[in-house]
């Protein structure tokens, strides 16, 4: 059985594109308000797992910080109050080979804004503790490892007094939402600054397309489409005699299962259910789905092959959210909107800013009644401008309860499907379900926390029996 990963599309494209150019040695000379705690004006980074999305938000990061050529536009663009100096200084990770293998692709490309030598590279399941120690207040740390580990890395980031850059998704299940909550409320009081990877929230074209929504060019939204479908993300068997709980964490796996990353419905859906719940400007009050595998499915992880949901808001509208990873059939990647006047596309192919209004309610390319400005920033570099402008100039930034409620709402959805019931936005917030009660006390030589039969299978949820909320 092949092993496929989600594909790491824009932030990887993106970082292909950023190291073909020498700009980045530019990063230095950005004169601003001496507003940051450290000296030299340096804000430096700390990089918490070091996979695709870790390397790309630390070029993202870099970028922010000075004049960069290559863009996604392909021009020129001088970043104005994100600038400044920015540095990498210190990395942790599971494994030897990616943090060898990150930092060497991030020296050859950044050069001297990596300033990792081996003491400051660490290893191991606290090697997240000993990376954070290394910053100073005003400081960030990048966490980018799967959702099940974002709680504890958070809270501990927090605790330390610095600021942070969180990928998605950010919790697995509801105990690991709640306690993104408590500290995106500690992190309020101390006034840290925290962003989270929900990069379309920064995307200049939805933004744009928001605005007409809410100047009633569409009249009273009356239901959201949004599908991610594609081929698949199959799993063999775990082979016998390896660390079990490793071989769950190693690259490609942690979607596989639910305790690590919440599955691949989320990880893979948690951008458009999150725009959902922006073009409604609410949270759903309940979801209820369906969803199995295939028949002669040989996938051996804890996901379904398709799950479609149903979200209900407050007024009665609805959003439908559709997953489908299955060989051989229609593929689509898309958010539609569809309004008492007429109907919009949200967003299009790989988080595309295809954003546009239609004259009526037929989904046609010759039916374009309104389009958006092109974008001159894509939305992952737009996160980081904010963010680093926010910390230089002390302007309140803190997306995590946003982002943490956005992933609840993901989960509720999940847990819909995994379960054959209708979930209630009340019981989700009520629910204290984790998968992995002892997260943030796993070393390697705990057992994983979910095993694999005979068969090197694990188990898959059962509706009617399975309870995750």
């Amino acid at each position: 059985m092949k092993i496929d990963s989600p594909r790491q599309t824009s932030r990887r494209e993106f970082i292909k594109k950023t190291s073909q150019v020498a700009a980045v040695s530019a990063l230095a000379g950005v004169a601003l308000p001496h507003v940051h705690a450290a000296e030299d004006n340096t804000i430096r980074l700390a990089l918490i797992g070091c996979g695709g999305r870790g390397s790309g938000a630390v070029a993202n990061a870099m970028s922010a910080g000075g004049l960069v050529l290559g863009d996604d536009s392909g021009t020129k663009r001088e970043v104005g109050a994100g600038g400044g100096p920015v540095k990498l200084i210190a990395m942790a990770d599971l494994r030897q080979d990616r943090l060898d293998q990150s930092h060497e692709a991030l020296h050859g490309m950044l050069g001297d804004h990596i300033d990792c030598p081996p003491e400051r590279r660490f290893l191991g399941f606290d090697a997240y503790k000993r990376a954070i120690d290394c910053l100073r207040p005003g400081d960030v740390a990048l966490l980018t490892t799967h959702a099940g580990f974002r709680a504890p890395h958070l809270e501990y980031a927090v605790a330390k007094g610095v600021n942070v850059f969180m990928e998605k998704d950010f919790a697995a299940d509801p105990a690991g939402v709640k306690r993104i909550l408590r500290a995106a409320e500690a992190a309020e009081k101390k006034n840290l600054k925290i962003a989270a990877g929900l990069m379309c929230r920064h995307s200049s074209a939805r933004q744009a397309l928001i605005q007409k929504i809410r100047d009633g060019a569409m009249g009273e939204v009356q239901l959201i489409r949004a599908y991610r479908m594609d081929p698949g993300y199959f799993m063999g068997p775990f082979p016998r005699g390896e660390n079990e709980l490793l071989w769950q964490l190693s690259p490609g796996h942690p979607f596989q299962f639910l305790w690590a990353s919440g599955g691949i419905f989320i990880e893979l859906m948690i951008h458009q259910i999150d725009e959902c719940f922006w073009i409604k400007d609410s949270w759903p009050v309940s979801a209820h789905g369906v969803g199995g595998r295939f028949a002669g499915s040989k996938d051996c992880s804890q996901n379904l092959d398709s799950y479609s949901i149903e979200y209900t808001f407050a007024d009665g509208t609805k959003a439908m959210v559709t997953g489908r990873y299955i060989p051989n059939c229609e593929n689509d990647f898309a958010t539609y909107v569809h309004g008492t006047k007429c109907a919009a596309k949200f967003s299009g192919n790989i988080h595309a800013p295809t954003s546009w209004l239609y004259k009526d309610q037929h989904i046609n390319n010759s039916n374009i009644a309104w389009r958006v400005p092109k974008e001159t920033i894509n939305p992952w570099q737009a996160e980081w401008d904010v963010l680093l402008a926010a910390i230089r100039q002390d302007r309140p930034h803190n997306e995590a309860r946003r982002a943490a409620l956005s992933n609840l709402g993901a989960i509720m959805g999940r847990a819909a499907v995994h379960s054959g019931k209708i979930i209630t936005w009340d019981e989700a917030m009520a629910s204290d379900f984790h998968f992995c009660p002892n997260v943030d006390e796993l070393t390697v030589n705990s057992p994983a926390p979910v095993q694999a039969d005979a068969e090197g299978r694990y188990p898959a949820p059962i509706p009617g029996k399975t309870v995750e909320i």
